[in-house]
């Protein structure tokens, strides 16, 4: 499938800022779930500062505004054509160890409520278990946007019964490494079925699955992602995979505002 993706990202202060420093991870690469025909990356407000593959592999880009203005705005847009692979990605690859992706971080620390959700999960094979894994995160944690944020360790959204997809995420990622399995944090797109336009960008989770590799799970969907899914970055957590982060310099209030459309 091929799919068009643009994501606007607009930040707009109130008063000229002092200094601001972004990170941006928005470029897709190609691997055996998905080739990019084309991408772009237009900053308007802010100079690009360098770029470079971090040690997760994603391609990073930093971005500086140093007075005078009151708005950025990043744009990125392009063609990505995707297959189908039952959420197989293939085996690791990279500079990180795969032993880093079993080691915990402050937003997938597994306590009671995640270790409870990891032993209810019962027996059988390495796939059985991640999917009857990923059900029943789906139906613990209803998807309600507002109740959580980006800070919200997994345990918190686990007793809360609510969140967003990247709650779900941390919610799998945790439970996953309390039974054994590394696990990884994706950010990237979805295309909906019932919209285009989308008001953020996608997240789920992937679990290394002896003798296939990293397996890739939605619990917000309840899916393994097949071919309207395109990765962007990954990491531990959201953290490490955000699209788009950064620090802010002085006293102007943020606001902002995205907007993401993936069509066919």
């Amino acid at each position: 499938m091929r799919l068009k993706i643009t994501h606007s990202t607009e930040y707009s202060y109130d008063a000229p800022l002092q200094y601001l420093l972004q990170r941006l991870r928005l470029l897709p690469q190609s691997g055996p779930t998905q080739t990019v025909s084309s991408w772009a990356i237009k900053i308007d407000g802010a100079r690009e500062e360098v770029r470079f593959a971090d040690h997760f592999g994603n391609d990073t880009r930093l971005v500086s505004i140093e007075g005078g203005h009151n708005t950025v705005t990043v744009e990125a847009s392009g063609e990505v054509l995707t297959r189908d692979t039952s959420g197989v990605c293939g085996p690791h690859q990279g500079f990180a160890p795969l032993w880093l992706f079993a080691q915990e971080t402050p937003l997938t620390t597994a306590g009671d409520g995640v270790r409870g959700l990891a032993e209810a999960v019962g027996k059988g094979t390495d796939i059985e278990r991640l999917h009857r894994l990923m059900a029943v995160i789906g139906e613990r944690v209803a998807y309600t946007p507002g109740t959580t944020s980006a800070a919200t360790p997994a345990e918190e959204a686990l007793a809360l019964k609510s969140g967003v997809c990247q709650d779900h995420s941390h919610i799998f990622a945790a439970a996953a490494r309390a039974m054994g399995f590394p696990a990884r944090y994706v950010s990237g797109y979805l295309m909906m079925d019932a919209a285009v336009e989308q008001a953020a960008s996608h997240a789920w989770a992937e679990a290394h699955v002896p003798g296939l590799g990293w397996v890739a799970f939605d619990p917000a969907n309840g899916i393994s992602p097949d071919e309207r899914y395109v990765k962007i970055a990954i990491g531990r957590d959201y953290r490490d995979a955000s699209p788009v982060s950064g620090i802010l310099l002085g006293q102007a209030q943020e606001k902002l505002a995205v907007t993401v459309r993936v069509e066919q």
